[in-house]
Formats: structure tokens, C-alpha cells, sequence
């Protein structure tokens, strides 16, 4: 009798946790990964041609946007004040995507993406995450990165030593 009770107890506890999330088939992780693209094409697209609404509204209420500079971390208040005076004079910035991964969760209500960009700085990656919110994909976090070819690191450490030196001394308190 105590085996029996035991195997009950088993088959009990195994069945009621059977929480699996499930998982979206491969039509529309394909799907979602096209309309990702898209938005991030057209967000793109919306800074060239200086469309500052359709450009925030392609972010989530809370989205960050970290910039190439070591103090570049917006919230959306923030890079809509930083952006504004480029949108004013007809282009804030051309960032054309020359390669792009993107990944997706298991319910495919969340992505990540890496991205490289041909930009006015030379090529850049772009990386960050969305998340499907009211059944529209919206960027929720951005890093732009300058890209460094690793035969460069050694320059490149020389011309920031002073200003890294400098921005280091406000975190060592």
C-alpha cells in the first residue's frame, strides 16, 4: 500500500507541475524576427529623414538608450532632449544595417539583436532588446558601440587614457 501511495503522490505532484511555457513554432519565429527587422529599419530610417515622433515611438515608455560616450545612458525623457536639436535641422543621424541577428525567447514576446552599421562614425554595432507590447514590437534598451578592429585597441587606449583617467576618478570615492 505504501508504494501505491507513493507512485500516486509522484504521478500527483509530476502532473500538477507541468507549468511548460510553450513555445512558438519555427513560421513565427520568422515572422516575429521579419517584423523586428522592420521596426528597427524604419527606426533607423525615421532619424535619417528626422521623423522625431514615428523615432520615439518606435520605444517602449521605459526604454534606455546608451550612447557611444561613457555618460550615454538615457532614459526616454533624456534622449529626446539630447536628440531634439539634431531632429530641428532635417537629420539626426544615418544608420544603415549591414548585418543582423536577432534571438527570441520561447514565447516570442521578447527579442535580443546585434546589428552592424554603416554610420557617419565608421561601422558600429548596434545591440538591444524588445519586447511585444500591445501585439507591436517596442525597443525597450539600445547600445550603440563604436567598433574597434583589435589591431587598434592599442591607439585607441592612448587617445582616451586622459579622459578615462578622468572619468574614472568620479567612481573612486
Amino acid at each position: 500500500m505504501n508504494k501505491l501511495a507513493i507512485i500516486v503522490v509522484l504521478i500527483t505532484l509530476f502532473t500538477s507541475c507541468n507549468c511548460k511555457v510553450k513555445s512558438i513554432d519555427e513560421a513565427h519565429i520568422l515572422e516575429a524576427k521579419t517584423e523586428i527587422s522592420e521596426v528597427l529599419d524604419t527606426w533607423h530610417l525615421n532619424a535619417s529623414n528626422a521623423n522625431f515622433d514615428a523615432y520615439f515611438n518606435a520605444l517602449s515608455s521605459n526604454a534606455v538608450f546608451v550612447g557611444t560616450d561613457a555618460l550615454e545612458v538615457w532614459d526616454v525623457k533624456q534622449f529626446k532632449n539630447f536628440s531634439k536639436p539634431y531632429f530641428d535641422v532635417g537629420e539626426a543621424w544615418n544608420f544603415n544595417a549591414i548585418d543582423r541577428n536577432i534571438y527570441l525567447n520561447e514565447t516570442g514576446e521578447l527579442a535580443w539583436f546585434d546589428e552592424l552599421l554603416n554610420t557617419w562614425m565608421g561601422i558600429c554595432r548596434g545591440s538591444g532588446v524588445l519586447k511585444k507590447i500591445d501585439n507591436n514590437w517596442k525597443i525597450e534598451h539600445y547600445v550603440l558601440s563604436v567598433t574597434v578592429p583589435n589591431d587598434n585597441v592599442q591607439k585607441v587606449i592612448a587617445v582616451n587614457k586622459e579622459k578615462d583617467s578622468l572619468f574614472l576618478s568620479n567612481f573612486n570615492r
